[in-house]
């Protein structure tokens, strides 16, 4: 094989990856926008900003927060103002260091959350079966789900 044809392969893989990535995700966004108002992108930060937690390290500050959803700092800060307008997220100053602004989930945006969370949860269930039927998508299915597999046997029980 010449470096031509291995940088091929390497791009047809790349292009498989990104049209599963689109397909779920666009199947996704169909969901949480019918039913609960949300984009994939809201539902993101919701997640991740549900999993802070008190003490050293649990908060995250907005440049964190927008690597965490993959977006720019000024797109994440449209995007945690919207959701904030809303009444789902608030933002603060941290108390160790003023230039710092954390951000963190209102009840209400946790009931959201979790109301969405089996709509999320099904249209990526349905969106995988159906990519799964794609021979060239089928690899990578089958990668996501073993990294489920795998990540389930590292939980600690009742988690």
């Amino acid at each position: 094989m010449t470096a031509d044809a291995a940088l091929t392969g390497l791009a047809d893989g790349w292009y498989a990856l990104s049209l599963l990535h689109d397909r779920i995700e666009a199947h996704i966004e169909r969901a949480l926008q019918s039913g609960h108002d949300l984009s994939v992108r809201e539902y993101s930060l919701l997640v991740v900003l549900s999993r802070q937690h008190d003490g050293p390290g649990g908060h995250l500050r907005m440049n964190q927060v927008a690597d965490a959803v993959v977006l720019s700092q000024s797109a994440t800060t449209r995007l945690v103002s919207r959701l904030e307008d809303r009444g789902l997220l608030t933002r603060y100053l941290c108390v160790d260091d003023r230039r710092g602004i954390y951000t963190d989930v209102t009840p209400p945006g946790l009931e959201l959350l979790e109301q969405a969370r089996p709509t999320h949860d099904a249209a990526l269930s349905t969106a995988l079966g159906q990519a799964a039927a794609d021979p060239g998508l089928t690899p990578l299915v089958a990668a996501v789900e073993a990294m489920n597999t795998a990540s389930a046997g590292r939980r600690p029980v009742g988690a």
